[in-house]
């Protein structure tokens, strides 16, 4: 092991030794790989040197000098299963487009796979590790699956519910393949005309479903009522609360949630943090205000040490995490507090670790 000055480190190098911030907490454990997010890190908390673990290989100020090389991240279990999950379900819409019908157990086999790995899956900062424009709707329904299952089980749904809603968020969109794909697939905002065409994929994929005897009929009800609103002015039946199945309530809100977080042709992802605050004010009147709460209390559970990136670009440590606020916490940056409750221009843009 040998103390390396941050400005020497090499990308694919390891960490030899827990690195710490100036307040004591961990920075990075022992064994983290440096690639330009660590260094940016490290170099944004002022840390001089590291100690790093070259194994048996001869350290570099030994070795030829030679250009950093690019690390490749090893894939993990829980992305090689979401992406075996994006491809089901882009089989089943091929499927219905070509009139083939719905493979219900191929489909859930898959999404129990995935969510048997749930624990690995964090809804602030998950990113799909290919990701095209074009996939967007299959990466929204799988992720809207992942984040419904675990509103579901946040919320106190009996466990009997936990699949079936994750079904309901996989398929809700399932209705966009009676939908032109010129518009599905169009690069700039949509007209009045096409987005009136767009409303239709709600009718459109409850007269898909409503005759597979394997779904129960939240499911089916979600793909039909998940643009609907608390206060019934939603679409395309304009019902309120009282009307809304509940699996549809918390679809919506995991809906809005990625649908404002991926990447699509017209419109770039927003940050996350942003998109609570918008999600927290949608809570009264448009969406439920109880599993609204629950979402933004379970997501944002930082902890002490959470380092993250502000709107400014500038990096820094949560110290205090206000429960009245959860999106804006108390962050550290080179030993001066930012509270986000009060210099609102500011917010979180990415946790980075």
């Amino acid at each position: 092991m040998v103390a390396v000055a941050v400005a020497q480190l090499k990308m694919g190098d390891k960490i030899g030794e827990d690195v710490l911030t100036p307040l004591g907490g961990i920075l990075f454990h022992k064994g983290r790989i440096i690639t330009t997010k660590e260094m940016d890190i490290l170099q944004a908390f002022l840390v001089n040197t590291v100690m790093v673990d070259y194994g048996d290989a001869i350290p570099p100020e030994a070795q030829p000098a030679q250009a950093a090389q690019p690390v490749q991240q090893p894939v993990t279990p829980f992305q090689q299963e979401y992406e075996k999950m994006i491809e089901v379900l882009r089989g089943l819409f091929n499927n219905y487009v070509t009139g083939q019908g719905m493979p219900v157990m191929d489909l859930r086999v898959q999404l129990e796979k995935l969510l048997g790995r749930i624990s690995e899956y964090k809804v602030l900062t998950f990113a799909p590790r290919v990701f095209q424009e074009r996939d967007y709707l299959l990466h929204n329904n799988v992720t809207s699956a992942m984040t419904s299952y675990l509103i579901a089980q946040w919320g106190g749904l009996p466990q009997k519910d936990w699949m079936q809603v994750a079904l309901a968020g996989l398929l809700k969109d399932i209705g966009n393949v009676r939908i032109d794909k010129s518009i599905l697939s169009k690069p700039t905002p949509l007209t009045a005309v096409e987005q009136e065409e767009m409303k239709r994929h709600t009718v459109l994929g409850y007269q898909l479903l409503k005759n597979v005897a394997a779904l129960n009929e939240g499911v089916k009800l979600t793909a039909l009522q998940h643009h609907e609103k608390v206060d019934g002015t939603g679409y395309p039946l304009g019902i309120d609360a009282s009307q809304i199945h509940p699996y549809a309530k918390i679809v919506s809100i995991a809906d809005i949630f990625h649908a404002m977080t991926l990447n699509r042709g017209y419109k770039k992802a927003v940050s996350p943090y942003l998109v609570l605050e918008q999600i927290l004010s949608d809570a009264f009147g448009k969406l439920d205000p109880g599993y609204v709460r629950t979402f933004v209390e379970k997501v944002t559970q930082f902890h002490n040490g959470t380092i993250v990136r502000l709107s400014d670009e500038r990096i820094g440590e949560i110290v205090f995490s206000d429960r009245t606020h959860p999106t804006r916490p108390w962050v550290s940056i080179d030993g001066k507090i930012v509270n986000l409750v009060i210099e609102r221009q500011f917010h979180i843009k990415e946790v980075l670790k």
